[in-house]
């Protein structure tokens, strides 16, 4: 992250990169003669193939890889001019994982960005990229130690801060044409005090909690981005 650049791994993750953001792409690293679509996209360079498993994180490398320009302001408090309707805020969530599948979500369900508190997986290394399948530069993406600021002043602005937690309400609704932030919490320790404290709306998704005692916070956030797509929370 230091040079300013991340690494995408596949054909797949590499081509919805390049499709949306081609200026992104700085180089394109092979283990062999690459594609002929690829030959004009960007610089390519040939490694051989223990210097590309080298940097694969991969158990079975795929053989390419891109060199992808980090988004400008990714790691500050600054929103971007036009920041759109729908954010999704993730406050130390740790499992880089789990941070790439909510990033993936997010995209899906016409998010237009994604705030991160410091205490989260890095959302740009290597298990998150992967995790994200390439959806990473969909939407814009802030990780910063302001995130509580920025969801108060989001809340003073008029967006709905809906917060979730398992002793939240299950009969929530959510209003066709709202504002929105979605406060997803740590895997542990769920969302904090501070946060729930400025919530408008603390959600729990029902659930057979005698069968398991709670949700991973990826597959409880994609179930929230779903039922918000739908314009409600209710049941």
């Amino acid at each position: 992250m230091e040079a300013g650049a991340f690494i995408v791994e596949g054909q797949r993750a590499l081509s919805q990169i390049y499709n949306l953001h081609p200026e992104s792409l700085q180089e394109i690293l092979v283990d062999k003669e690459p594609a002929r679509a690829w030959r004009d996209k960007a610089t390519i360079r040939i490694l051989t193939s223990s210097q590309f498993a080298s940097i694969s994180k991969n158990k079975t490398p795929q053989g390419i890889a891109g060199v992808i320009t980090l988004p400008r302001d990714s790691h500050s408090s600054k929103l971007p001019q036009q920041y759109g309707e729908r954010m999704l805020l993730l406050e130390d969530v740790q499992d880089p994982g789990n941070v790439g599948t909510l990033i993936r979500a997010a995209a899906a369900f016409n998010f237009d960005g994604v705030i991160l508190s410091e205490g989260c997986a890095d959302p740009f290394s290597p298990k998150a990229i992967q995790a994200s399948a390439g959806s990473v530069l969909s939407l814009w993406i802030r990780r910063t130690t302001g995130y509580y600021k920025l969801g108060a002043k989001l809340k003073r602005e008029g967006f709905r801060i809906i917060a979730t937690d398992i002793y939240g309400n299950s009969k929530s609704i959510f209003n066709s044409g709202e504002k929105v932030v979605l406060i997803l919490g740590n895997e542990a320790k769920g969302v904090s005090n501070k946060m729930l404290k400025i919530a408008d709306t603390v959600f729990r998704i029902p659930f057979n909690c005698q069968s398991v005692e709670s949700l991973n916070v990826a597959a409880a956030g994609a179930i929230c981005m779903y039922l918000l797509s739908q314009q409600s929370f209710s049941r």
